[in-house]
């Protein structure tokens, strides 16, 4: 997946999150970033890395997300490997 394109997925996410004030909440709280700085940083890609983290953190969210935005489940993980620290080791 390009990086672009697992970019606008997180940023789907985001909003995903933002709509609801409890996931907000616990976005908040799991990654330690303040309101202030997420608003500022939103488009960062450590920031939207996170966003596909705290996704993948809970299946009936990552599901309710995907099924929001029209996404295959699996998604999100290939995002997730196209945004920084989603490198997979390569042994071969």
């Amino acid at each position: 997946m390009q990086k672009d394109t697992a970019e606008t997925i997180a940023l789907q996410g985001l909003a995903f999150i933002a709509e609801n004030e409890s996931e907000l909440t616990a976005f908040l709280e799991a990654t330690g970033v303040d309101i202030k700085t997420l608003r500022a940083n939103a488009s960062s890609p450590h920031i939207l890395a996170g966003v596909i983290d705290f996704l993948m953190m809970d299946d009936k969210r990552l599901l309710a997300f995907c099924e929001e935005a029209g996404l295959p489940p699996e998604t999100p993980g290939e995002a997730r490997q196209a945004l920084p620290g989603g490198d997979l080791p390569h042994w071969t």
